[in-house]
């Protein structure tokens, strides 16, 4: 088979992890009934988006992957439904603290452990405070058949250079994993269009489909605002929420069309690393 189908979820969230998880789970099996082999919820669905404020209590929410609520019920669920779910989590590591994902494969397991490599430090979104920035560099996973998935978790889908790493690793599927909104600081900046904007260009510049599921509703006046979407390897959206509605959309891909365009297009016959060194400089 070379054809896949993908879902998104988009879900605001409660400070109740158990009601958050129920949720999720919900939403997983309806996109699992509408064919969907590979799910994403939005980032760190465990509870409400707390890094709008510093708060040395919160620390407290975390855990290692092996004992996560929200990664041990998605464990659970992908193995019931045999079906791939990319699990944002606040995870603990002894005295390191990081925003995470665990790929939860068909069987169960835990097939991997990314850590989001960029880490945002502004109103609202402080993370910096709670999050060391990712130590396992980015990561990709087999998925159904012969396709090769790619997370990056939020700020990270800003940068073109974890969208090409992960392509160059053989990343067939981009997905990512948001919690963005309003901004505290300035209430007349909208990022809605923009965020959209930049992983449909990593799409269009890869040659790939993306995938990008955020939250939505309101927390404590932090409003998010939803748009999830998955883009086609050319950048056109094929399904899409709004920014209020919860649910799911769900796309079919095909990995050999996808190849030929790709393969089209040379983007990666014509890279020229050869010139690229000053963008590994710290300078």
């Amino acid at each position: 088979m070379t054809e896949i189908t993908v879902a998104a979820l988009q879900l605001a969230f409660s400070a109740d992890i158990d009601a958050n998880i129920a949720k999720v789970s919900e939403a997983v099996r309806e996109a699992h009934g509408r064919g969907a082999q590979v799910i994403l919820p939005p980032e760190l669905f465990e509870g409400e988006y707390f890094c709008r404020v510093e708060d040395e209590g919160l620390f407290a929410n975390a855990a290692p992957v092996g004992e996560h609520k929200a990664v041990l019920a998605m464990q659970a669920l992908a193995e019931a439904l045999r079906v791939w779910i990319p699990t944002s989590f606040f995870e603990a590591d002894g005295q390191h603290y990081y925003n995470s994902l665990a790929m939860v494969g068909p069987d169960g397991e835990v097939q991997g452990l990314y850590r989001k490599s960029h880490i945002p430090d502004g109103p609202g979104y402080e993370e910096k405070f709670y999050f060391r920035p990712g130590n396992t560099g980015f990561k990709v996973w087999k998925g159904p058949d012969r396709w090769t998935l790619g997370v990056g978790v939020c700020w990270d889908q800003w940068y073109p250079e974890t969208a090409r790493a992960m392509m160059l690793m053989g990343a067939e599927l981009l997905f990512y994993p948001t919690a963005i909104g309003s901004e505290p600081h300035d209430t007349s900046l909208d990022t809605a269009r923009l965020w959209r904007r930049a992983m449909v260009g990593h799409a269009v510049s890869n040659v790939v489909p993306v995938v990008a599921a955020n939250r939505v509703g309101t927390e404590h006046g932090q409003t998010f605002y939803g748009t999830s979407f998955i883009a086609d390897e050319r950048g056109d959206i094929l399904a899409e929420l709004d920014r209020e509605e919860e649910g799911v959309i769900t796309a079919t891909l095909d990995l050999d069309r996808i190849r030929r365009h790709r393969a089209a297009f040379g983007f990666f016959r014509d890279r020229r690393p050869d010139l690229y060194g000053r963008l590994t400089e710290d300078v």
